[in-house]
């Protein structure tokens, strides 16, 4: 029987997600570095991940691996995909708690300041890098370790994001810079 190369084991989706909200984190940080000059802890969590670039990047695997060799359609695609995701994750934080993490009200092309084309366009070349260029990558990676280095690691990430995760549902991190508190919704 043939073995479906295209289903991977969960540790393999949990350290993607990790590394991509690891990575996506850090990209934000550096963004604040340079253009304000100042180091800003982006996000409602504390440690430093932002799983909304984690389950972006899984659902862009798991929707659009097949589409590789397409890199103009997985542009297309990952920027639809990720825009809505962002959106209706800013809707419910927003709701959530009375705070919005980030506002593209001054941007063209934004929908109520949640997305905006610019960021759009970002994550389709995001996804586009991601399916086409880094997933390989990140495939030999993954294979170089072994079963008990995944798995201890999967453990692991996991027992620090959910101790944070409790932690940041009754105290989010409305740090300096990064949220502006809005008029409470209830």
């Amino acid at each position: 029987m043939k073995k479906n190369m295209n289903i991977h084991p969960f540790d393999y989706y949990a350290l993607l997600f990790f590394t991509t909200a690891f990575a996506g984190w850090l990209w934000e940080v550096l963004l604040y570095l340079i253009t304000d000059h100042t180091f800003v802890n982006r996000g409602v969590y504390r440690g430093p991940y932002l799983p909304i670039y984690g389950v972006g990047c899984v659902l862009l695997i798991l929707l659009f691996h097949r589409l590789r060799r397409r890199p103009v359609l997985v542009f297309v695609l990952s920027g639809a995909v990720c825009s809505a995701l962002e959106y209706v994750s800013g809707v419910w934080l927003e709701q959530k708690w009375g705070i919005r993490w980030w506002d593209y009200s001054g941007h063209w092309g934004n929908l109520d300041g949640h997305i905006c084309l610019a960021s759009s366009i970002g994550f389709g070349l995001g996804g586009a890098l991601l399916i086409c260029v880094l997933q390989p990558v990140f495939n030999r990676l993954y294979h170089r370790l072994t079963i008990g280095l995944r798995i201890t690691l999967c453990i692991l990430f996991l027992l620090v994001f959910i101790a944070d995760a409790a932690y940041s549902a009754m105290t989010p991190n409305t740090g300096t810079n990064i949220t502006a508190c809005l008029p409470t919704m209830r």
